[in-house]
């Protein structure tokens, strides 16, 4: 089997010279599948294997001459082998080899990405454990509710990036395909069987029914897939950024010793980072909305699709891994403020409590609808005052009083009740 790829970063296997080398592959497979089945001399394909070349130069001089870029990529390959040439590309069209190659090189780039992730799965890993009991505020609709823990919001976190993980690994059998059919798919100048083997030299699936070109769903999906990983990491950069406010400032970018945050306010210090993600992860979801439009093709091919896909595939995989990186090292420098969590949970008197008295009180026979106005009045009326303090109003009210103990009070603005099941989560997440 070819090896898919041998380059450290996602930007070089879309550069010309990795996508030549991927086109010069799947030529090499093709003609050894032939050889195999006794089409064209064993001896041709050695010589063709050792003196195999390209130029990437040469090929664009070629180009800007026959207006083909696979006629000018044959045509400087045939250049260094001279007459063994003539083998190679016997019974393809174009859209064999660049279909094909183009499938090796969106495995290697989720190759790359799904390492990537298991390293963010990892830095959120750890900051889960580390934070599991620290304790803070859990928001809905912006506003407190009910104590949770910071490892708890991570470990939701880490559950989100298990199933991105999952996704792309579904996504690399349904992407590794490739397609060695002719002109329209009906192997007319082929047998299906070379397709398969030089497949299976590639780490391929042949396509269950092509056409001139494989049916750009595929694609669509995983642009799409990339745009929901996106759109997960922008969850985390948005919750980052709200947290970093000033008027919460629970967790906050890592600053570095020289930064600077503004060029007018000296003490500024933004979740720059975050936002940046934000922003890139709009781009992808604009990428996905270009994929879909790629399906649409005439009949049994038409070269709509071509243009698209040579900018949003290598943008979508290179921003993505960006992105991922980005992510990665954001969470595992992130800086975490227990005090200040502790600080907004218990603002106003502990008012996040207000349901745990609502029930404490229905169990100890009240009315609910009683319960609740009471509750509710002492909350209200701690509510977004400095000196407000629900803790002591729900002490002092006889109604409660007459009801509860001072201990049985005290009970419901205990935090630990709220995490009593914490640790079912973290077994389901093996954290």
């Amino acid at each position: 089997m070819i090896e898919r790829y041998t380059l450290p970063e996602m930007g070089e296997l879309w550069t010309e010279t990795y996508k030549l080398k991927t086109w010069l592959q799947v030529e090499i497979a093709v003609c050894e599948a032939q050889a195999e089945l006794g089409e064209i001399p064993e001896a041709a394909v050695e010589e063709i294997k050792q003196k195999a070349n390209f130029d990437p130069k040469r090929v664009l001089e070629i180009e800007a001459e026959v207006r083909h870029d696979m006629i000018a990529f044959l045509t400087n390959v045939n250049e260094y082998v001279g007459d063994a040439g003539r083998y190679i590309h016997l019974g393809l069209t174009s859209s064999d080899v660049l279909d094909t190659a183009l499938a090796l090189q969106l495995v290697a780039s989720l190759d790359i990405i799904l390492e990537r992730l298991e390293q963010l799965s990892q830095a959120i890993r750890f900051q889960a454990q580390k934070h599991r009991d620290t304790v803070m505020i859990g928001r809905s609709h912006g506003i407190h509710a009910e104590p949770i823990t910071f490892g708890f919001k991570l470990a939701g976190w880490l559950a989100e990036v298990c199933r991105n993980r999952d996704r792309l690994v579904r996504l690399q059998q349904q992407i590794a395909v490739g397609k060695i059919s002719g002109a329209v798919g009906t192997y007319a100048n082929i047998d299906p069987k070379i397709e398969a083997i030089a497949c299976q030299k590639l780490g391929l699936r042949p396509d269950t029914a092509s056409t001139q070109v494989i049916s750009r769903d595929r694609h669509a999906d995983y642009v799409q897939q990339f745009a929901l990983l996106g759109a997960t990491i922008e969850r985390f950069a948005v919750e980052i950024r709200n947290l970093q406010r000033t008027d919460v400032l629970e967790v906050e970018e890592f600053f570095s010793k020289g930064q600077k945050g503004s060029s007018a306010m000296p003490h500024k210090r933004n979740p720059i980072r975050s936002e940046r993600l934000t922003g890139m992860a709009r781009i992808l979801r604009g990428h996905a909305v270009a994929a879909l439009e790629n399906v649409a093709l005439w009949h049994e091919r038409d070269i709509s699709h071509s243009s698209v896909e040579r900018v949003i595939l290598p943008d979508v995989c290179i921003l993505t891994h960006f992105m991922l990186v980005e992510i990665t090292d954001l969470v595992k420098n992130l800086l975490v403020y227990p005090e200040n969590m502790k600080r907004n949970m218990n603002l106003y008197g502990g008012v996040v409590f207000s349901q745990r008295v609502l029930l404490t009180l229905v169990a100890k026979g009240m009315n609910r609808e009683e319960a609740y106005s009471i509750v509710q009045s002492c909350a209200h009326e701690a509510w977004n005052k400095p000196e407000g303090d629900f803790h002591a109003l729900i002490a002092k009210d006889a109604r409660v009083t007459s009801q509860l103990t001072p201990e049985e009070i005290e009970a419901c603005f205990d935090p630990q009740h709220h995490l009593k099941h914490l640790d079912e989560i973290y077994q389901r997440l093996g954290i």
